[in-house]
Parts: C-alpha cells; sequence; structure tokens
C-alpha cells in the first residue's frame, strides 16, 4: 500500500468532502483491526499504529502479563514476559508486531472500502444535516407514487413521504404533477433517510404568504396569528411595521394576484385577511369578517365579547355550523357572544309585519278588481247574449209574416 497516496487521498477528501481525515483514519484502523483477525488471528487482541509523519502501518498484539495463562492469544507468563521487558510486573500489557507479509493488499482493500463508507456516509449526513436545516420550510416536488397510504414525492436528491392524511383533498393528487409541501419531520428508518411532508401543517400558510408577500418575507408585514378549518376556510391576522403600507392590500395585491395564488397552493381555501389592532373591540369586530357588526362590549377579566349584529348579518357572523365565529374566536383568543339587535330586530318585525298588511291589503284590492272585472264581463256578455235573442225573435217573426202573405223568393223575381 502507498501510504503517501493514502494521506493525501485523505487530505483531499478533507478539502473537498469536509470528511475529518481524523475520523477517516479511526474507520480505517477499525476495519484494519478486523481484517487482521478475519484474515489471521480471530482471538488476538490487536491494535493498528499509523504513523501519519513516517508513512508506516503496523499491525500489533497485545498480551497481558498474568500468573497463569488461560488464553494464549491474549495472555503470558511473567516468565515469558522478561524476555521482552525488562522486570514486567502481573497486568502489565506488551506489544508484540505482528504485520503479515502481505497485509499491503489487505489495508489497500480496507482503505478503499473504508473511504468508499465514509463518503456515502458524509453525503448522507449532509443531506441530513440540510433537510434538518429545512425542516418547517415549503419545498416544491413532483409525485412520483401513490398508494392506499401514502403519496411518493420526487424532492430531487431525496424521496419525500406524504400522508394522505395529511392532504385535505386527496383527488388534487395526481401523479408526476408539481406540488408544494411542507417539511415536518426527517427520519433514519433503518440505513433510510425518510422526509416526512404535508399539506395539511397550520404553518404552511404562513410559508405561502412568505413566498407571495415580500413585505412579509423582509419583516414589513407580520402574521400574528392564524387559524383554520382545514381546506375550508382561514382567518390570518396581519399587522404592519410601516403605517403607510396596508398590510391587508398588500398581502391581497394588485388585482388580488398574491392572495389567488396562496389560495390556488390550498386547493381553494377560503382566506380571511384580518388586520389586527390593539383594542379588542375593534379587533373582534374585523374578526368577524365577512359579517357587519353594530357593536362590541368587552370584558377585559373574563376576556369575553359581547357582538352586536343585525338579524340580516346573524347567520353571517356566527357561519356555517359556527365556523365564522369558532374561527374569531381562535383568532382574537376572546370569548364571542353575538346577539341580535332588540331594538333593530322589533323595527324589522314591524316593518315585515307592515309589509305583510301592505301585500294583503294588494292582494285584496287586486281580487277585488279581478271580482268586478268579471262581473262587468258577465253584465256584458248578457246583454250581448240579451241582443242576439231579440234580434233572433226578430228574424223568425219576419219570417213568419212573409210566408203568411205569400211572399217568397221567386216572386220576388
Amino acid at each position: 500500500m502507498n501510504t503517501k497516496e493514502f494521506f493525501l487521498a485523505l487530505d483531499l477528501i478533507e478539502k473537498e468532502k469536509g470528511i475529518s481525515r481524523e475520523i477517516v483514519i479511526e474507520a480505517f484502523e477499525h476495519a484494519l483491526v478486523s481484517a487482521y483477525k478475519r484474515n489471521f488471528n480471530e482471538a488476538a487482541e490487536i491494535v493498528v499504529k499509523i504513523d501519519q509523519k513516517a508513512g508506516t502501518i503496523g499491525i500489533f498484539s497485545q498480551k497481558t502479563v498474568v500468573g497463569e495463562v488461560s488464553n494464549d492469544a491474549t495472555e503470558m507468563t511473567l516468565e515469558a514476559a522478561e524476555e521482552f521487558k525488562k522486570d514486567p510486573q502481573y497486568g502489565d500489557v506488551l506489544e508484540f508486531e505482528v504485520t503479515p507479509n502481505d497485509f499491503g493488499r489487505i489495508a489497500t482493500q480496507t482503505a478503499k472500502q473504508v473511504v468508499r463508507q465514509r463518503l456515502k456516509q458524509a453525503e448522507q449526513d449532509a443531506l441530513i444535516s440540510e433537510m434538518e436545516e429545512r425542516m418547517g420550510e415549503l419545498i416544491t416536488g413532483i409525485i412520483t407514487k401513490i398508494d392506499d397510504r401514502n403519496a411518493y414525492i420526487d424532492l430531487g436528491k431525496l424521496e419525500g413521504v406524504l400522508p394522505l392524511t395529511e392532504v385535505t383533498n386527496v383527488a388534487e393528487l395526481k401523479k408526476g404533477s408539481r406540488i408544494k409541501v411542507y417539511i415536518t419531520r426527517v427520519d433514519m428508518r433503518g440505513k433510510n433517510l425518510v422526509v416526512l411532508v404535508s399539506r395539511r401543517d397550520p404553518n404552511i400558510i404562513k410559508k405561502l404568504f412568505e413566498l407571495e408577500v415580500p413585505e412579509i418575507y423582509d419583516g414589513t408585514i407580520k402574521i400574528v396569528n392564524v387559524v383554520r378549518d382545514i381546506g375550508i376556510r382561514a382567518k390570518v391576522c396581519v399587522s404592519s411595521a410601516d403605517a403607510n403600507i396596508d398590510p391587508v392590500g398588500a398581502c391581497i395585491g394588485a388585482g388580488g394576484s398574491r392572495i389567488r395564488t396562496i389560495i390556488d397552493g390550498l386547493s381553494g381555501e377560503k382566506i380571511d385577511l384580518i388586520p389586527f389592532s390593539e383594542d379588542p373591540a375593534e379587533f373582534v369586530a374585523s374578526a368577524l369578517s365577512p359579517a357587519q357588526v353594530q357593536s362590541v362590549t368587552v370584558d377585559e377579566e373574563e376576556k369575553r365579547a359581547s357582538v352586536i349584529v343585525d338579524a340580516d348579518q346573524l347567520s353571517l357572523a356566527i357561519g356555517k355550523k359556527g365556523q365564522n365565529v369558532r374561527l374569531a374566536a381562535g383568532l382574537t383568543g376572546w370569548k364571542i357572544d353575538i346577539k341580535i339587535d332588540e331594538e333593530m330586530e322589533e323595527q324589522r318585525k314591524s316593518d315585515l309585519e307592515q309589509q305583510k298588511l301592505k301585500a294583503e291589503q294588494a292582494r285584496e284590492l287586486e281580487e277585488l278588481a279581478h271580482r268586478q272585472a268579471e262581473e262587468e264581463a258577465r253584465k256584458e256578455a248578457e246583454v250581448e247574449a240579451q241582443k242576439e235573442a231579440e234580434a233572433e225573435d226578430f228574424a223568425s217573426k219576419l219570417d213568419a209574416l212573409e210566408a203568411l202573405l205569400g211572399v217568397d223568393d221567386d216572386d220576388d223575381e
């Protein structure tokens, strides 16, 4: 084995791959011990000594001085030790070089194997480190396979595993399509590195906003809080460090371009953008958007907000199955009670009664007019019938008179 080239190679590996030469040498020593035991003496206690300056590699067998030998491979008597060391003592460990003549071939093979293993391990460690640093980030990949439990994503050097339970709409997964996923965890399963990703993690929405809204990425606009009914609706509270920048408008973008891209990235999940306010009443009122709120009264001790809305806004404020008020409460951290404005409700009921009364009166007038029209039509029909009857009677009498006088058509001629 050309030890000079070996050490030069270690220097190159350390420089280009970042693998410490000490780590490779340590692994090389362990591998040489195993190789020697496998090929020459499995029972021996072996150490490897590498002199980097001299460029030499030696294999040494260690034996312990004992009173009575039970293992010739690892022990020797005091008398035997005296041949190799002056005044030996029990417990002393003596070393004997046992480097085989053809050990250079074994060392070369071992060195190659160790270097390959260390390079492979270093690449894997680098990937693990890279993925661990990217945990909590969005990454784009291509769906390569879908089974009953997972979708598998090509992330370049690694494969991502997307459990179907972490997808809001499984129908959106198409083999060969590109998809943005959120890195949640990096695991070693046996010898395989597994990158677990998600489409449902609450933080994915924050990352989408960072990608699409530069003001969020540079810190001008801050996402204060996010609450989601995953796959259906989300409320995102934003604030601005610059009084001249409207955080909601910036997130929406020109013509809604930014928010539309984010919604598409969430497979159509609706998003309500809520401006943050230090005033709890104002904050709660905004959080109940798109409902219009009449007033908000807050109880600081109970952290409870009583909200008054018009009757026609009640269902919108509460939302389907309580979704809107539940998300608003989660976003603000306040318990929210919603009630109808009683005065407005009474007025609404009164207006409704008036409308009903007017509608009833109008219906009655319409029915009366209809009956009058029918009566007039009936009388006109009776007059016409009377006229027709009189005309028929006159014609009949005229025919009878002509017959009496013997007047017919031939006489006229």
